[in-house]
């Protein structure tokens, strides 16, 4: 009996010896993010955060840091279901680009921007100087920064291909900024293992010779379209899956006329969903009765064959809603195969 009690006193002491060490996957602060050029410095956990850009928001709610979130902006479309009910406690600066004041007035501590035309060198909402002089830091997401020059081309061009890790570096970042280390590598785990599943399942698809072009959006319908570069995150999905992209600029979103589209006649179209309504084709329906009616693209075989593929507009972007869009067009590709001789 006093040995088993002598046991169990160390035990306790063991563990009690344990609960008072940090965590493995504890942020050790004061911390330093290098950042897009910039080097942030964390003297603790932010206690409030703004977003501009809806991939950085649900990639902090997908961590459980709603709680942080004191104001969202640049929506493309609703919330995800599973984070309707905490975002529906955080209030919407805009729902397009929000003014500087309106994100300073929620006095944020870190402000996270999904593109650099929002914040950065000639951002509409503000330079990054603008943000760090005041003491409001700001975070850019990897995804829009890294191997692109956003100066170039009206949505950037790609200096070096994307590549995923941009994402889920993203993702890695801002869990240790906020100290939910577990969580991000968690998130991050999840977003591999689908997207592995979903280029495997292409591959064992064996779909033979499909050519695509995507469709983002269009200033008007009348004008070119805004179409999914080679090099970008759009352009990295059609390759992961073993999709030949018609289109070979390697702008993000370059204008192409639906002449030269027309004439490489891409097997599949995909185009983008969106509540966003900066412009008339960001209505997918529009998209849709375009393509349908328009002289040129009516004689296409993907819109003759009825080969139009709709996926969300952040799902073909730096988010974790990227493995969604990998995973819609799949599924697109094996209804297609079903139809081949």
């Amino acid at each position: 009996m006093r040995f088993q009690r002598a046991v169990t006193s160390a035990l306790a002491t063991v563990t009690l010896a344990l609960a008072g060490l940090p965590s493995a996957h504890a942020t050790n602060y004061p911390l330093k993010v290098q950042n897009c050029a910039y080097t942030l410095t964390f003297e603790k956990a932010p206690a409030a955060v703004a977003t501009i850009g809806q991939a950085g928001t649900e990639m902090l709610y997908a961590m459980g840091l709603g709680d942080k979130v004191v104001g969202t902006s640049l929506w493309f479309h609703d919330v995800l279901p599973r984070f309707k009910e905490v975002n529906s406690k955080v209030p919407r600066l805009a729902d397009n680009a929000p003014s500087f004041e309106s994100l300073i007035g929620k006095r944020p501590a870190l402000v996270v921007s999904q593109f650099e035309w929002m914040v950065g060198k000639e951002g509409v909402v503000g330079t990054r100087e603008q943000f760090h002089d005041i003491g409001v830091w700001t975070y850019a997401m990897p995804s829009d920064c890294e191997g692109k020059d956003n100066l170039l081309g009206a949505d950037g061009t790609r200096t070096t291909a994307y590549n995923p890790k941009a994402l889920y570096k993203s993702v890695q970042q801002l869990a240790q900024i906020f100290n939910v280390e577990a969580k991000g590598e968690a998130l991050v785990k999840d977003l591999q293992a689908r997207a592995n599943r979903a280029e495997e399942k292409m591959r064992a698809a064996k779909v033979k010779d499909l050519s695509v072009a995507l469709w983002f959006s269009s200033a008007d319908l009348t004008m070119d379209p805004y179409m999914a570069g080679q090099s970008g995150v759009a352009g990295y999905m059609m390759k992961s899956l073993g999709m030949r992209n018609v289109v070979t600029s390697n702008e993000e979103w370059p204008t192409v006329g639906w002449e030269t589209i027309a004439k490489a006649n891409p097997s599949v179209l995909v185009i983008a969903r969106m509540d966003r309504r900066r412009f008339a084709a960001d209505d997918y329906k529009k998209k849709l009765e375009f393509l349908k009616t328009d002289p040129v693209t009516k004689h296409m075989d993907a819109v003759k064959n009825d080969r139009v593929v709709i996926v969300d507009a952040d799902a073909l972007q730096g988010s974790i809603r990227m493995v969604d869009g990998l995973e819609q067009m799949v599924d697109a590709a094996m209804k297609l195969k079903a139809t081949q001789p």
